[in-house]
């Protein structure tokens, strides 16, 4: 995740000679978008169960049956028996915990592991694309986001199920991804507040999938269509507080006028 921030490093400061941490919106400023950056993601994550139970063969179950089966795939038989024991045994649902675990990952390691690609797509790329309508740059920028994650994609992260059909899942998804982490990165004038709304939502993508019996890793979770449906509603309510409520309309113009 640091291949990104690597790039940056070496063509700002070696090639270009030029400012990092002005240019590319590295800011510790807290303001309230910070918290909306950190509590975005999860709300989608439990919206997209809702989703997820609409799909075809796809129910709730609480238990998380559905969850252990999909690991039993990449589990021994003795570490799923381990995992069924451990879960039936917690005094609270896994769900919760993962919640909890991932709010707190989501501001500390994974966030500093976010910021290894933020830097990249929402610092230098913004920082490039700057000219650009917003939605132009962003469709670039999620394009760029999604291709470059096909290597690891063909290897089974994510799709382990559909690899190859896989990687044109991951592009659709950062497509879908990128205009929040670009337009949280904005508001809050700070790339550091994408690298939170990056890392949390990798900390409780799991909770998309746990509480889920049927489907596969095409339809259901954030990674699915399931994913690709809350998202897009989730969008529709950005683009609706965007152009009605707020009083800066970032969708519609160019992005030097905020950066």
């Amino acid at each position: 995740m640091f291949i990104p921030t690597m790039a940056v490093l070496f063509t700002k400061k070696i090639i270009s000679k030029e400012p990092i941490v002005k240019d590319l919106m590295v800011s510790f400023k807290l303001n309230h978008w910070f918290w909306v950056a950190w509590l975005t993601m999860p709300v989608i994550m439990f919206a997209s169960i809702a989703v997820s139970t609409a799909m075809p063969n796809t129910v709730y179950n609480p238990e998380m049956t559905g969850f252990i089966k999909r690991l039993s795939t990449i589990l021994t038989l003795e570490q799923t028996q381990q995992m069924t024991h451990m879960m039936k045994n917690m005094p609270i649902s896994p769900i919760w915990i993962t919640l909890v675990q991932g709010l707190f990952a989501g501001i500390t390691i994974n966030a500093v592991a976010a910021f290894g690609e933020e830097l990249g797509w929402r610092g230098f790329l913004l920082h490039q694309f700057k000219e650009m309508k917003f939605i132009k740059a962003s469709v670039i920028i999620g394009l760029i986001w999604g291709i470059w994650h096909a290597p690891l994609i063909l290897m089974g992260h994510n799709y382990p199920q559909h690899p190859q059909i896989g990687v044109f899942m991951m592009i659709v998804l950062c497509l879908l991804l990128t205009p929040f982490m670009m337009y949280i990165t904005i508001k809050a004038k700070s790339v550091i507040a994408a690298a939170i709304m990056h890392g949390t939502m990798n900390a409780v993508a799991s909770i998309s999938i746990m509480a889920i019996d049927g489907g596969n890793d095409l339809t259901t979770g954030i990674v699915g269509v399931a994913g690709f449906i809350t998202l897009s509603i989730f969008l529709l309510a950005l683009y609706i507080f965007d152009t009605h409520i707020s009083k800066e309309k970032v969708l519609s113009n160019t992005m030097d006028k905020f950066i």
